[in-house]
């Protein structure tokens, strides 16, 4: 494993640094750009744009190649001096990527936006877009998030339920095929071994969970951590205590929500709704 080197703020030129360790990680693992592409799930042009000093990518793409080259963090700290911008990946989202990658199970609840495991290409493109992001940067991310999608797919997957508010699932994107194939990828899923989703009705009034996205990760060592979010901060919890008070606001949520069998009913009857609207 590459030792991890000193970063500091007084980096001359943080951009050419960035750019110089990814050539130097990658040639220590004897690996083509087109073979660190098909190991990681991105165009591997991307990576030698990335090591040209042409682009710095996303911080998700980043966060992949700190996991992958095992530089604890390294790349994802010069990324952020390359950039100047040190609010948008922060170190307690940081720590909650790290130990999502790890969690043996994985627990959820979306107010608004239905979660990035269970995004569609489509989907995941007008959410981030929304959120300002456009060009390279933008499709960078969409291929970040899509190669977060594979840690539901793998022999050793995690098991994960989430609780979708009616409100999320009522929320379309602006293509009516786009948001069929959508609902379609959320159907498919309920039927996989290592997914249940819950679906909140609107008529289950005020809730524990109100104004927040949240996430519980049951690690390897048995402790749950929980990563709360919304449109303006994350916030990474571990200390027991609060943690086992989201844990109550969780159950009491999911004893409201629909069970898992009429919660992809739900999702179908909506999918005939969007197909009977597109056919008119």
């Amino acid at each position: 494993m590459p030792q991890r080197r000193l970063v500091t703020s007084r980096s001359k030129e943080p951009r050419q640094r960035f750019a110089e360790e990814l050539r130097k990680l990658r040639a220590q693992h004897g690996l083509s750009l087109r073979q660190l592409g098909d190991r990681l799930g991105w165009d591997y042009s991307l990576f030698g744009k990335m090591e040209k000093g042409e682009t710095l990518g996303g911080p998700e793409v980043v966060q992949a190649l700190d996991q992958f080259f095992g530089t604890q963090g390294m790349l994802l700290a010069l990324w952020e001096l390359a950039t100047g911008d040190r609010t948008q990946f922060r170190e307690r989202y940081r720590q909650y990527m790290a130990l999502e990658a790890d969690a043996v199970s994985l627990w959820h609840f979306a107010v608004s936006v239905l979660p990035g495991l269970l995004q569609t290409p489509a989907y995941a493109r007008e959410v981030l877009a929304a959120g300002g992001l456009k060009g390279d940067e933008l499709e960078q991310q969409v291929k970040a998030r899509m190669g977060r999608r594979d840690l539901l797919t793998t022999d050793e997957a995690p098991t994960f339920r989430t609780i979708l508010s009616e409100a999320a699932l009522r929320t379309p994107l602006l293509g009516a095929g786009e948001w069929r194939a959508q609902l379609e990828y959320l159907a498919e899923a309920a039927e996989r071994d290592n997914i249940t989703i819950h679906v909140l009705p609107q008529s289950a009034g005020l809730h524990a969970l109100m104004g927040f996205d949240v996430w519980y990760l049951l690690l390897p060592e048995g402790r749950t951590v929980v990563y709360t979010e919304n449109g303006y901060r994350g916030e990474l919890i571990e200390e027991s205590a609060p943690v086992v008070r989201l844990q109550k606001a969780y159950d009491s949520v999911r004893d409201l929500a629909m069970s898992p069998s009429e919660s992809r009913k739900y999702i179908l009857r909506l999918l005939e709704e969007v197909s009977c609207e597109s056919s008119t």
